[in-house]
């Protein structure tokens, strides 16, 4: 049996009891630590914590001990929105968007989702997994613990289920918990410009069955906004998929008050994502059900777009969970320490609220959060310890300079 007994830690952060499993409005404000404390690892999960001046009696022989000197233990990140199965990066953009091109801008001239698309169908499975290999490791080094990750570069049959592929292969061949959502309603390939219905079919009639043959993805996704899929082109596609068991987690409100939220409400959607454009009815309609509400700071940080209002959704007891977005056009990193701050500096969320909504309501987003995104009895022993710091607040007050000491993932030292 192996074990892990990390001592000396200056606190023990995010000790929610096993049965919480989601955090919504005030709730979010509760960060439960432990000062002076030590954690045990047994088989891969946590197994006990206390306080150091109460050491436990049993510790396994076989214990490896690891003096945690004063720094704080975490719950690894969960990262419920990212993009890192891609084919190249598109720093051209990055200096497209120096010059005060949009979004939209790029898009008409080529660039954007149909830049990717293009290199993606051009590059080979190994050439996706082994690029993405790459991202998904420094990740894990930044303290992320569990990750969901799209398709959406492919828009042609065989591309997306080429990136679900390697997606499946992610989460074989690395030690986290990973999610695949299904992303081919992303936007609409060059030869369905002009035919938006014969590629919705195509993702129907097509592709959802192949996915569902081979198991390829937990959720169905469609970027609802305007110029892109619309509201009605969304239920269609969220129906279809509920029909192989693919829960809904939608792209909504990125550019404009689209209806997304709303589309995604109805169909009980795990959560929408972006909701950088949010005005009173979006918060209504979150209000009645358990959809979470994922905001990626990082992208509107990047591109210059408006935040999203996380206290209006907090203020409403809606959950809220933070995200990297990562994806080589709107957020090219996959830091969720910088998200973090972001959520603070930018979304006006405070420690406690930004740090459960990176771990527990982030696990909460992929349904992962009964096995990680906090620290409990049973649960995956995914953590970082942190040097030392003088408070909890220090983590997202430092942002740029990353105070992870050392991961651990499965009860074992990274």
């Amino acid at each position: 049996m192996s074990a892990l007994f990390i001592t000396n830690i200056g606190s023990l952060v995010g000790l929610h009891p096993q049965e919480t499993l989601m955090l919504r409005g005030n709730q979010m404000q509760g960060l439960p630590t432990l000062e002076n404390a030590w954690v045990l690892c047994e088989d891969g999960k946590i197994s006990d914590f206390g306080k150091m001046d109460q050491l436990p009696v049993d510790l396994p022989n076989t214990a490896f001990t690891h003096d945690a000197k004063g720094g704080f233990v975490f719950p690894s990140w969960c990262d419920s929105h990212t993009h890192i199965v891609f084919a190249a990066s598109r720093e051209e953009e990055f200096v497209m968007k120096i010059d005060g091109k949009s979004y939209e801008d790029i898009a008409a001239a080529g660039g954007g989702i149909l830049n990717s698309a293009r290199k993606l169908q051009l590059a080979s499975e190994e050439q996706l997994y082994n690029s993405a290999a790459i991202r998904l490791t420094d990740m894990i080094k930044q303290g992320t613990g569990a990750v969901e990750i799209k398709s959406g570069y492919g828009l042609t049959t065989d591309s997306e289920l080429k990136m679900l592929r390697v997606i499946r292969k992610l989460k074989d061949n690395f030690q986290i918990p990973v999610k695949a959502s299904f992303l081919a309603a992303h936007a609409y390939p060059p030869e369905y410009k002009n035919n938006h219905e014969g590629y919705i079919k195509l993702i129907i009639d097509e592709m959802l069955p192949k996915i569902a043959d081979e198991g390829l993805a937990d959720y169905m996704d469609a970027f609802c906004e305007q110029g892109f899929f619309s509201v009605d082109d969304t239920d269609r596609l969220l129906q279809a998929g509920a029909k192989y068991g693919l829960k809904p987690k939608i792209h909504a409100n990125q550019l404009s008050v689209s209806g997304g939220v709303q589309v995604g409400v109805k169909h009980q959607a795990i959560s929408v994502d972006h909701l950088e454009a949010t005005d009173d009815a979006v918060i209504e309609s979150l209000k009645s059900g358990d959809t979470i509400a994922t905001l990626l700071p990082s992208c509107s940080f990047y591109i210059n777009i408006p935040f999203a209002n996380a206290r209006g959704l907090i203020n409403a007891n809606i959950p809220v969970a933070v995200a990297t977005d990562y994806n080589p056009g709107s957020t090219p990193s996959g830091n969720m320490n910088l998200v973090v701050s972001l959520a603070c500096i930018k979304l006006r969320m405070r420690p406690e609220e930004a740090i459960n909504a990176a771990t527990i309501n982030g696990a909460a987003a992929m349904e992962l959060s009964r096995e990680v995104g906090s620290i409990a009895k049973g649960k995956k022993a995914n953590l970082f310890i942190t040097r030392p710091m003088s408070s909890l607040a220090f983590l997202p007050y430092s942002f740029g300079q990353s105070q992870i000491d050392t991961i651990v993932l499965n009860g074992k030292i990274s």
